[in-house]
This record gives structure tokens, sequence and C-alpha cells, in this order.
């Protein structure tokens, strides 16, 4: 669990609020949406220029949570053996389930959640997309496990992973003001 409080992010007292309700509620308080029968958020994408402060920012929310924090920057995963990026997914994936709560950070998502293209040079990216749909589906949102990624560019991301039920919130951040 990282060591970084939301009073350690300047200038969006805002847009913390916002994620507060969107990430920390469903890993803290899950029987909250289970009395109610309603489906919290899965994850959400956090873009914005460089140096926004997004990676503070998930870390935040780990701390403040209490979750077990499995940060991973795009390219980390990816093998050039077929089959091993996959394998690598889900082993991470797993240890998010076993170490509940959990908050899984893709750091520059872009790098490996691209439009999906049939390619010949591409496809092994397409598995590798395909098999984190797969994941992203596999979990309820009250599971203790909550999905974040950063981006500087959304417009690259595959648009089946902004649907509803995976990174379906997704939040803008601006860089701080001066004050």
């Amino acid at each position: 669990v990282p060591n970084v409080r939301y009073e350690d992010v300047g200038g969006l007292d805002k847009l913390l609020e916002t994620i507060r309700e969107v990430a920390e509620w469903p890993l803290k308080h899950p029987e909250w949406f289970r009395t109610l029968g309603v489906h919290p958020h899965r994850g959400a994408l956090l873009h914005g220029p460089p140096g926004c402060g997004k990676t503070l920012i998930a870390q935040a929310i780990a701390s403040e949570a209490g979750a077990h924090f499995i940060a991973l920057k795009g390219p980390e995963l990816i093998s050039k053996y077929q089959g091993e990026s996959e394998e690598n997914l889900r082993a991470v994936f797993e240890e998010a389930r076993q170490a509940k709560p959990a908050i899984i950070f893709f750091d520059e998502i872009d790098a490996i959640g691209q439009r999906r293209s049939s390619e010949e040079t591409l496809r092994h990216e397409a598995r590798f997309v395909n098999q984190l749909l797969t994941l992203m589906d596999g979990f309820d949102g009250a599971d203790g496990i909550f999905i974040l990624a950063a981006t500087n560019r959304p417009e690259l991301l595959d648009e089946a992973l902004t649907r509803a039920g995976r990174f379906d919130r997704s939040l803008h951040i601006p860089p701080p003001d001066e004050a």
C-alpha cells in the first residue's frame, strides 16, 4: 500500500470527491452496494497531460482505501513469446484476487490497449487486449478489486475498454491550478 494521501494531491479537491465515490467506496464499503443492490464501477480511466498527477492519484486511492496496489507500466507485461503476455496478465488478476481489496493500476495503458487490428503485425496486441477485456468482465465491482488506468492519449484506446462495466468512468485530470 503506497504511503500517499489525498492531501498530497494539490489543486484537485472537487475531482478527488468524485474519485472517492467511484474507486474508494466500493473497496472500503462493498456492503453498501450489496445492500442497495447497486453495481459499483469496476474501473476508471484517468486521462490528462503528462505530469498532472494521475499516478499520484492512483496511489492515494490505494492508500486511503487500504488496498493492495499493483502498479504496471503498459509494456511491462508484454513478452515476445506467444501466450506469455496473456499469462502475465492473468497472474496479475490472480494476485489481486488473493490480496483483496486491491487496485490494479495500468499506467500508460495506451501502450497495451490500442485499437485492435487484423493486420498481422498487430495480432499479438489484439490477443492481449482480448485477454484484458475477458479478465475485466470476470468480476463484479463489489468484489474488492478495482481497475485504474492512466493515459495522456485516450483517443488511441480500443473502444471496448471504455464501455460500461470496464473503464466506464473517464476522469479528466487537469494540471493543478496555481494555488
